[in-house]
């Protein structure tokens, strides 16, 4: 699905996805044997795009990079104002994580994944961040953005991110909440699945930013 339109404002945005044969994007079959094998051609088909940097929700995150851990944070920390923060302006590659409440427990500023190239880290934030996490990733040296005041603005977001970091492609790869708020918002571009010869029983999956 490829659309023509006038790119000068935001990113051209890929949602590049991994799926089972049912549809999921996550669960037990990620461990499977036949998911190694489709992940390398994921990351070939990733590579033919030349992104500049790759998004995903706060739950994605957290299950892959976090693994779960909390912020140490330190509420007598110096209280920053809530504007834009570009901490690497000229990265070779960035990861852009949204976490509209200040949650993701980042420990260094950028993120090692399989062949890509090191991604610095930059969060997409709302006004329901606490002082204390903006002074946290401040220390962390991680950049952030702020997209809207409470609830998530994927537009202003996009706009942001050519703007102050110059990206010019996107790969949007999930979860499921956040592709959906983008595809919402007519920013999808294009869509590129890749699927796992398996099918996964599992019935809770988890969504959630």
């Amino acid at each position: 699905m490829i659309r023509n339109r006038n790119y000068a404002n935001r990113p051209y945005i890929v949602c590049h996805m991994m799926t089972a044969l049912d549809g999921k994007i996550t669960g037990p079959f990620m461990r499977a044997p036949e998911t190694r094998i489709v992940d390398e051609e994921y990351e070939r088909i990733n590579e033919t795009y030349s992104p500049q940097a790759w998004l995903c929700g706060r739950v994605t995150m957290e299950e892959n990079f976090t693994k779960w851990h909390k912020p140490e944070m330190d509420e007598t920390s110096p209280v920053y104002p809530r504007t834009d923060y570009v901490a690497v302006p000229d990265a070779k590659m960035y990861v852009v994580s949204v976490d509209p409440s200040g949650k993701l427990g980042w420990t260094q500023n950028y993120v090692d994944y399989m062949s890509r190239p090191r991604a610095h880290i930059i969060e997409v934030l709302t006004d329901k961040t606490s002082d204390a996490y903006i002074a946290y990733l401040r220390k962390h040296e991680i950049s952030y953005i702020f997209a809207r005041d409470d609830s998530l603005n994927c537009t202003l977001a996009a706009e942001k991110l050519k703007f102050l970091f110059g990206i010019e492609v996107l790969m949007l790869s999930g979860g499921g909440f956040i592709n959906w708020s983008f595809l919402q918002d007519d920013l999808v571009d294009e869509l590129s699945i890749v699927m796992i010869p398996v099918t996964d029983g599992e019935t809770e999956y988890r969504d959630s930013v």
